[in-house]
C-alpha cells in the first residue's frame, strides 16, 4: 500500500514535469542544440520502454526489440530501426546488455518502497 500512494504522490509532481519536459524536448530539438535535448530523448525511450513495452528501466525500445527479436512487435521495431540505420537494435543491445545483466543482479527490478526487511 505504500508504495502505491508514495507512486501516485510521485506521479501528481511527475507527470507536469514530463509534458514540461516533452514540450522542451521539442522545441529545442527543433531550433536549438540536438545535443541538449538528447539525453532527453533517451529518457523519454527508457520510459516508454519500462511503460507501453514492459521492459526495464535501464534499457531502451531498440535493445528490448533485440532481446525479444521473436515477437511481432519486436520484428516491427527492428525494420523500422533498420531503414535508419542497419543493425541498430543489435548495437544498442550489445551496448545496453551489460547495464540490464548488473540491473537485474542487484535486482534493482523488485520492489523497494513499502517492503518489509
Amino acid at each position: 500500500m505504500k508504495e502505491r500512494l508514495a507512486g501516485t504522490i510521485l506521479l501528481c509532481a511527475l507527470v507536469p514535469l514530463a509534458i514540461l519536459g516533452y514540450l522542451l524536448i521539442v522545441i529545442v530539438g527543433t531550433f536549438g542544440s540536438v545535443k541538449r535535448v538528447r539525453q532527453g530523448v533517451r529518457a523519454l525511450d527508457h520510459f516508454v520502454n519500462a511503460t507501453i513495452f514492459n521492459g526495464y528501466a535501464c534499457e531502451s525500445i531498440s535493445s528490448h526489440a533485440w532481446r525479444n527479436r521473436h515477437k511481432k512487435w519486436a520484428k516491427f521495431v527492428i525494420k523500422l530501426t533498420d531503414f535508419f540505420q542497419k543493425d541498430h537494435c543489435k548495437r544498442a543491445n550489445r551496448r545496453e546488455q551489460p547495464i540490464v545483466d548488473l540491473y537485474l543482479s542487484k535486482k534493482l527490478d523488485k520492489q523497494t518502497v513499502g517492503k518489509q526487511i
